[in-house]
């Protein structure tokens, strides 16, 4: 079957009706379009693991590792903000369950479990999920975080950015530290 192409113009006039939709309608549009939310549905063919009432696990069809687990919320949600409380809680109680029966089912030495969360985290569908990775030693997947060295000012401007978004003061975080030197934690993680 042929891409269909869409004109400029029903580009722009689908954009225009995009921008009218009420909270409502975008999330229904957005189901609609949704590949994973199809898969939920039981419209596209998956090889189902777990299901429950709020998560469907299936396998990975360009798999990482074999065993490879795609962990979908069954509602719709494109990131993980947007989930409420007590979902995000049950979807990583599911992924909990899912990492111990693959160390038992299919004898791996460890696993990943990974969120991509937005674009700029690597997303590339947006519907929210979590990868489960069954690890083996020397697997050929290498997942290193570069370990950048920051002055104490930044840390602490950073840190005092994050504690703000969080509702809280830096002056109230300090009380909290209970005086833990961030140079020597950094020394401490460094010698990893």
């Amino acid at each position: 079957m042929p891409e269909q192409q869409v004109s400029p113009e029903q580009l722009k006039a689908l954009q225009e009706k995009i921008k009218q939709m009420s909270p409502e309608e975008l999330k229904e549009f957005q189901k609609k379009q949704c590949v994973f939310c199809q898969i939920v549905a039981g419209k596209i063919q998956s090889r189902k693991i777990f299901e429950d009432e709020n998560v469907l696990a299936i396998l990975d069809i360009n798999p990482a590792n074999p065993g490879h687990i795609l962990l979908l919320t069954k509602e719709h949600y494109s990131i993980m903000p947007q989930l409420p409380d007590d979902e995000i809680a049950h979807v990583f109680m599911a992924a909990k369950s899912l990492s111990n029966s693959m160390l038992r089912g299919i004898e791996v030495q460890g696993t990943n479990i990974i969120v991509a969360n937005g674009v700029a985290a690597g997303q590339r569908a947006q519907h929210f999920m979590a990868h489960i990775i069954p690890r083996k030693e020397n697997d050929g997947i290498n997942f290193v975080l570069p370990q950048n060295s920051m002055q104490q000012a930044e840390i602490e401007a950073v840190g005092n950015k994050l504690i703000a978004a969080l509702g809280g003061t830096p002056k109230e975080a300090e009380k909290e530290s209970k005086g833990i030197n961030l140079d020597e934690i950094s020394k401490i993680l460094g010698a990893r």
